[in-house]
């Protein structure tokens, strides 16, 4: 499939197309848990492969794990049946422990399991975009020094951070490049550390890298979509600086600044509340909302409409249902 083609199709469709990020379903669907999919590829792949059976969603999507590259470093990982994974602890506290981490190979954890479901998705699903996903460079950082740490030393020794930064950006485009190889169309990098920066600090810490990795992986078989969840119109800018082809944005945004401020060429994904609205609403209430984002933003032919982040376990079937009524409705 050639993206380039692809994009321009979607700026030329009649029909708004919807792309959920969503996983979570496809393992209900099958009857497995949370656990069985993050630790089995091929499970991963049927959750995948339910969702695309069942919902005319615009592409497929492989799962937004954010621990996945964590652990290849060596991060413990908290598990439990029905939740998603959660980091336990740091595993570089200093310039010396940064210094002396070792970028890892793509064989470590769990990586191997989640290039097998992006593969298995590619070579099964012919008939629309798949995207694998990842982690951006500073939301690594921030999983392997902690979080809370590392902003206090983005301020008191920016440059032991971007050894760190370095590492973690050099072990993506490995991971990246190999999704890239196996036969995935693109790859959603969520990167939700950078919404907690500045403009000028999103540029500095995040957007730099992540340029790297755009500039050596995308091209027009291929399709860089940026996330970043914690963006309130403060790193807009730095994200479109990217250089990605598709940005995808958080509910905590207005949507329809955002694609005033972002170029007609680009595409712009987002942004219904997974949680307050998928989860937690009822069928009324979402089919609504997503018919009133829709109308609103109706002059946009670079609008995707998504969730505004990975939809989490137990969101009910039937709201996923009224999400794509209500497409159905405002494309006819």
């Amino acid at each position: 499939m050639v993206m380039s083609e692809w994009i321009e199709s979607v700026l030329q469709s009649e029909e708004r197309l919807a792309i959920p990020i969503m996983t979570h379903p496809g393992i209900e669907m099958i009857n497995k848990k949370v656990i069985d999919a993050v630790k089995n590829g091929e499970i991963h792949f049927k959750a995948v492969e339910a969702i695309h059976n069942n919902f005319p969603g615009a592409a497929a999507n492989i799962m937004m794990d954010l621990t996945v590259e964590a652990e290849a470093f060596g991060c413990k990982i908290n598990f439990s049946e029905d939740e998603v994974p959660n980091v336990a602890s740091r595993i570089v506290y200093d310039e010396k422990s940064i210094n002396d981490l070792p970028v890892p190979s793509l064989q470590n954890g769990r990586v191997p399991e989640y290039l097998k479901a992006a593969k298995l998705a590619a070579e099964k699903i012919k008939s629309k975009p798949v995207f694998a996903g990842c982690i951006g460079p500073i939301s690594l950082a921030g999983r392997l020094f902690d979080m809370s740490e590392m902003m206090t030393s983005l301020y008191i020794e920016p440059e032991m951070i971007k050894i760190l930064l370095g590492k973690c950006t050099d072990f993506l485009k490995k991971y990246v490049f190999e999704f890239k190889w196996l036969g995935a169309n693109g790859v959603i990098m969520a990167e939700p550390a950078a919404g907690l920066l500045s403009g000028d600090m999103c540029d500095e810490f995040s957007s730099n890298y992540i340029k790297e990795i755009v500039d050596e992986v995308q091209d027009d078989n291929f399709l860089f979509i940026l996330h970043n969840c914690g963006n309130t119109g403060q790193a807009t800018q730095s994200m479109i600086s990217t250089r990605a082809h598709a940005l995808h944005f958080g509910n905590k945004i207005d949507i329809v600044g955002v694609l005033n401020e972002v170029p007609g060429n680009i595409l712009v994904l987002g942004n219904l509340d997974p949680v307050g609205v998928f989860k937690l609403s009822d069928t009324e209430t979402i089919y609504n909302e997503t018919l009133n984002l829709l109308e609103r933003t109706a002059m946009h032919k670079n609008y995707i409409i998504s969730s505004g982040c990975d939809l989490p376990p137990g969101v009910p079937l039937e709201n996923v249902n009224a999400f794509y009524n209500a497409l159905s409705f405002f494309n006819k």
